[in-house]
């Protein structure tokens, strides 16, 4: 295959699916540059951290990897921006009551943020990272789509890219599934061939968010009241619940008890009395769209194609990570200061903070942070 782009700088993570697409752009010719991007440290977020660094680790596998397929490899230092536009934002969002999800703002901010554009400043063609996602070109227009791997699909993470980033990024495993990228760094004898796929926040690694959370949040304890209006316990603080929960809760009594809301005027946790219990489930949500900055990041409902679609509008959507999608309409709000989405069947657990991501068929149009 024959490439008139040359310079392409790879987030090399540390993870096999960062390591794969690095070998596959070099195979295809390119002059492959690796870049790790040391984003969190116990000394940067200024707390104490018994536990291993994961970034120490993750630094030291994507060395590896770079020395393995002999491509340039340098670490890019983002602490401080990452601390700012990631992890206060997080903590933030937490202590008012909603959900965030640092996965969205980390891509946003980050990878297509201070990555992106040092990358370029520096004379980079392209960057080029691990996502499980697709690009596609229709004329001038670029197109974000679904991942081959249904399971590993990373695009709902991606729903705030724009297109000057589409333009000028590579997704070199979108067209693979995992146990494909397995068998690929196998035969190529990358050193974390075998490593597992990390889990828990971000680039911060294994910590419990609760017990991360407490190192900013302090505990506030209040009544945990049932849908039926009985007093059943007492939580530590609503910004330690999320929308949907079970575990954590400590309620005893034998009946399966999940967050519904959260009333921070009385300081009250409701929880929904077993999983079909009707508060716990809505058909409609609303996204934030003429107020797009909150905290210093942009929040705005973001359209990939950089036009609305003419509203009201039918589509599909996921309201979290995996969740099949789910029919939808949606239109201006009475007030025409959000967006209304109005499901055709009624969604469990819709989360303050989380992301709604809209779809046609397998391409991704845009979303928006539900309020």
């Amino acid at each position: 295959m024959k490439n008139k782009v040359k310079k392409v700088y790879v987030g090399l993570s540390g993870g096999v699916d960062s390591a794969v697409s690095a070998t596959l752009l070099l195979k295809q010719g390119f002059d492959v540059r690796g870049i790790f991007m040391k984003c969190w440290s116990p000394e940067s977020a200024g707390i104490e951290f018994s536990g291993e660094c994961q970034w120490e680790r993750d630094q030291k596998d994507a060395k590896a990897v770079a020395e393995h397929l002999g491509i340039s490899f340098e670490t890019w230092n983002f602490e401080k921006e990452y601390k700012a536009k990631v992890v206060d934002y997080m903590v933030e969002e937490y202590r008012v009551g909603r959900t965030p999800n640092p996965d969205v703002m980390c891509n946003q901010e980050i990878k297509f943020g201070l990555f992106f554009d040092r990358a370029m400043r520096e004379g980079a063609d392209r960057i080029a990272t691990g996502h499980y996602a697709r690009i596609k070109k229709s004329g001038g227009t670029f197109s974000l789509f679904a991942g081959e791997d249904k399971n590993k699909d990373q695009s709902y993470f991606l729903y705030r890219i724009r297109q000057a980033h589409l333009a000028k990024a590579l997704f070199p495993i979108g067209e693979y599934t995992k146990e494909k990228v397995r068998k690929i760094a196998k035969e190529f004898g990358l050193p974390n061939a075998e490593r597992r796929d990390s889990q828990g926040i971000c680039f911060v690694g294994e910590l419990d968010l609760r017990e991360f959370l407490k190192m900013y949040i302090k505990e506030s304890p209040g009544t945990i009241q049932t849908s039926s209006g009985k007093n059943i316990g007492f939580h530590i603080g609503l910004p330690f619940y999320t929308i949907g929960q079970r575990r954590g809760m400590e309620i005893g009594g034998g009946m399966p008890y999940y967050v519904a809301n959260k009333e921070p005027q009385t300081n009250t946790l409701l929880v929904a009395e077993g999983d079909n219990d009707p508060v716990l489930y809505s058909d409609r949500l609303s996204l934030e769209d003429i107020h797009p900055v909150r905290n210093g990041i942009s929040n705005g409902v973001h359209w990939i194609s950089g036009n609305e679609p003419k509203l009201p509008s039918t589509c599909k959507a996921r309201i979290r990570y995996r969740q099949p999608l789910q029919k939808c309409t949606i239109g201006k709000s009475l007030a025409l200061t959000n967006l209304d989405v109005k499901f055709k069947e009624e969604q469990r657990a819709v989360t303050p903070g989380q992301s709604v991501v809209f779809y046609k068929k397998e391409e991704v149009l845009g979303g928006g942070v539900i309020v």
